[in-house]
């Protein structure tokens, strides 16, 4: 029976994760079929000649819409029709503020120059001694920075995720010299959250030399502690040969 279970327990380990992927995939591709499909012309719809659902289709023609949108807006023609529907929306009350944030935030984390979310740190909260994960925005010069602390500590944006569920937590402007900077990814940040600690990344302890070079992992001759030494043989004064 204990043979048994580890064999269920190996294969469960082995089908979950890919079962998961495989119902997210499949899920997306439902979503953004049910959104695109419904303004594809009938005569432009596989399904109509043959007979049958070819899932992930809508999901190629919004690729392919999304890209021919782009290159259609990098020319003259394209920005002064995007600018004609943004002066447009800015009159509209409540939608420009929306708008507005939206395409900040889409700018922001897509475009190349952006160093949002690159650092993993930890800060002190709820209290003194406790330690929490978050994310670093990274230092930048805002009105924040210039009411809160104008001439001392510059602060941080950061970024507290919850367990499990990273997408949700708390934004915090702490001072820079309270946040432990870490060695590890974002993508490790994450799985350590995601996993509420179980899923902890490899850490290699940092060597330095006398000429002040970091050298990453073990030392390759183990000091004397860790190695088994030689038995020394006891020689008293009377053992010693007479000269």
């Amino acid at each position: 029976m204990t043979r048994l279970r580890n064999y269920f327990l190996t294969g469960f380990i082995v089908c979950a994760p890919l079962a998961i992927t495989i119902y997210i995939v499949w899920s997306l591709i439902g979503w953004v079929d049910s959104w695109v499909r419904p303004f594809i012309p009938h005569r432009y719809d596989p399904d109509a000649y043959l007979g049958f659902h070819i899932p992930g289709y809508g999901l190629v023609v919004a690729v392919v819409g999304i890209t021919l949108i782009g290159f259609l807006t990098a020319n003259i023609v394209g920005r002064s029709i995007v600018s004609f529907g943004e002066r447009l929306l800015s009159r509209m009350p409540l939608v420009r503020g929306v708008y507005k944030a939206l395409k900040q935030i889409f700018e922001t984390v897509l475009s190349n120059k952006s160093d949002m979310f690159r650092t993993v740190g930890m800060v002190e909260y709820p209290r003194k001694g406790v330690w929490s994960i978050v994310f670093v925005a990274g230092e930048k010069e805002t009105e924040i920075n210039a009411k809160l602390d104008p001439e001392g500590d510059p602060l941080l944006a950061v970024f507290m995720p919850c367990t499990p569920n990273p997408t949700t937590g708390f934004l915090m402007y702490v001072p820079k010299s309270e946040v432990v900077i870490l060695d590890m990814t974002i993508e490790d940040g994450a799985k350590l959250i995601v996993s509420a600690g179980l899923v902890a990344p490899d850490y290699k302890k940092k060597v330095i030399t006398m000429a002040g070079q970091t050298i990453d992992g073990t030392i390759a001759n183990p000091t004397l502690a860790e190695i088994a030494q030689p038995a020394r043989s006891k020689r008293t004064a009377s053992s010693r040969p007479n000269r």
